[in-house]
């Protein structure tokens, strides 16, 4: 197995002893600012207190609501002519969340990002083109960074203009895409209406992420670009994209322990879950200066996989996204998150690329409408067939989230779509 950095090789013991010299570093560093000088004295604990990594459990947790609060430069623990970039995270409502990054900071976010994108089989020999966006969003400036640092001829394509990506792949010879999940699905489409082979273009690699997405969706996304598609995960408070990141055995997503420090917990009760058990991911930052975060809930469904991975990396892997804490909704008293009805949906063979979550009123009642795309070959005009799909899909709706949804099956193309993160839950009910 091949590595691109020391670090990767690292066993548990050696990841653990710099995860408390790094954690202790951080607390130092965190200290600087006052909002963090104040958590501390409030819970009594200092850089020495920190012995074992477990001992991060003294430390208060870091919300989203506390990043905004010291929105613009609150949390800066450097002088401010250090920092040379800001990026923001992607909310689009209320106070936005800044994050600042020193020179150091980004040549070390552009060294995780090399590696993960080694560790999915990228080269130097690779044309990399990046179908992410540019600007405030972390995505696109980030992985960039790690190609360049890789090597590789690299592509700031940028999101949308479908058209012109497919060129670009064909007069370039690109081999390797970063791309969102349900663009990717819009350009394979387009592929097929402009009369292109996926199988004749020379794209080898996906690197998807930026929105969760089940099993089923990175399969189609392997079949309709004739790709291996390696599923990534960051956000913009620990850098952006190169948090964690699949290897080629394409189970589960190792975090890079030697820059953040991992927990999963209750997200109600804030204790850990046992080992295996779905929760909310907690992370750390462990090598940023400028703007270090301590136990940020991500609000980030997930687990941790037990056992070691075949590639040979001991760093800790956590199973795909399953959701957002602030994704559930509620009907008829039951909890359900979005990806419980995309992985029945897209597993169904008959289903095409697109679907919508409908929450309305239905009288005094709420309800739930499931709008589903279905394939050109199985949209026919016998009523009975329809109907017959209509009623399986329903009931394996229901058998997953407990309730009965509506189903109602659209022709291709006629939901809209989006070149940034899709919509998949529309809420007309009543506040």
């Amino acid at each position: 197995m091949e590595f691109f950095d020391r670090a990767e090789t690292w066993d548990r013991a050696v990841i653990e002893a710099a995860q408390v010299v790094r954690l202790r570093n951080t607390v130092e560093q965190a200290g600087r600012c006052a909002f963090y000088a104040e958590r501390f004295a409030e819970a009594k604990v200092t850089a020495a207190d920190i012995r074992t990594p477990d001992d991060i459990r003294r430390i208060p947790f870091t919300t989203k609501d506390d990043l905004r609060s010291q929105y613009p430069e609150g949390l800066l623990c450097v002088p401010r002519d250090e920092i040379v970039r800001m990026h923001s995270s992607s909310g689009t409502t209320g106070t936005p969340v800044a994050i600042c990054h020193t020179r150091n900071d980004l040549n070390s976010w552009a060294d995780l990002m090399a590696r993960s994108m080694y560790m999915a089989g990228v080269r130097r020999s690779d044309v990399f083109q990046n179908m992410s966006g540019y600007g405030l969003f972390t995505g696109g400036l980030g992985i960039h960074a790690g190609a360049e640092r890789l090597g590789c001829m690299t592509i700031p394509a940028g999101a949308g203009n479908t058209l012109r990506q497919i060129k670009l792949v064909k007069d370039f010879r690109t081999t390797v895409i970063h791309i969102i999940p349900s663009y990717a699905l819009v350009l394979a489409n387009t592929l097929r209406e402009n009369g292109e082979d996926p199988s004749a273009l020379p794209l080898r690699i996906a690197l998807i992420g930026a929105e969760p997405h089940s099993k089923e969706t990175r399969q189609r996304v392997e079949e309709a670009l004739g790709v291996t598609a390696y599923n990534s995960f960051g956000l913009s408070e620990m850098n952006g994209p190169g948090v964690a990141f699949e290897c080629q055995e394409q189970n589960g997503l190792h975090v890079w322990e030697d820059a953040y420090l991992v927990e999963i917990i209750d997200p109600d009760t804030g204790e850990y879950v046992a080992e295996g058990e779905l929760g909310e991911l907690v992370l750390s930052t462990l090598c940023r200066v400028g703007m270090p975060i301590l136990r940020y809930r991500t609000r980030d469904l997930t687990r941790f996989l037990p056992g070691n991975c075949a590639c040979g990396r001991m760093h800790r892997r956590i199973d795909r996204i399953q959701g957002r804490t602030d994704d559930m909704f509620i009907i008829k008293g039951v909890n359900i998150y979005p990806m419980q009805i995309e992985h029945v949906i897209m597993g169904r063979p008959e289903v095409g690329q697109n679907y919508l979550i409908v929450l309305e009123n239905e009288g005094p009642k709420e309800d739930i409408k499931i709008k589903v795309e279905i394939r050109d070959e199985y949209f026919v005009e016998d009523m009975r067939a329809l109907q017959g799909l209509q009623q399986k899909i329903a009931r394996r709706l229901q058998s997953e989230i407990l309730v009965t949804p509506k189903v109602e099956l659209v022709q291709p193309n006629s939901l809209p779509t989006s070149e940034g993160k899709a919509t998949r839950v529309l809420d007309l009910r009543e506040k």
